[in-house]
């Protein structure tokens, strides 16, 4: 199970301020193997696309690039906070460290 997981609110905690540091993002994917996440508006990088039937101008194309998972902390109640794992009522769910909160 992880930490992490999409549609989680998570700010940048290393990095340059170019890729982000300090900024909220809303988490698009999780790649667990690879320990790689996917931010919504964070850390952008340009991409030179030839025409092809689905893009037929080309161009430039601006999209996201995947960020190490260590370097993202999920955010609860506008506070970047530890996640960590607890049974409640025989069902594993994710509390955040610094409040308890269930988160889900």
């Amino acid at each position: 199970m992880n930490k992490i997981k999409k549609g989680d609110t998570v700010r940048v905690i290393t990095g340059s301020v170019k890729n982000g540091k300090g900024k909220d993002g809303k988490v698009i994917s999780v790649d667990a193997k690879n320990g790689k996440v996917l931010v919504e508006g964070i850390n952008m990088v340009k991409k030179h696309s030839k025409p092809s039937m689905a893009n037929q101008t080309g161009g430039i194309i601006e999209k996201e690039a995947p960020i190490d998972i260590s370097n993202v902390m999920y955010v609860h109640k506008g506070t970047p906070t530890r996640i960590g794992f607890k049974v409640v009522d025989g069902k594993k769910v994710r509390i955040a460290k610094s409040t308890g909160d269930v988160i889900d």
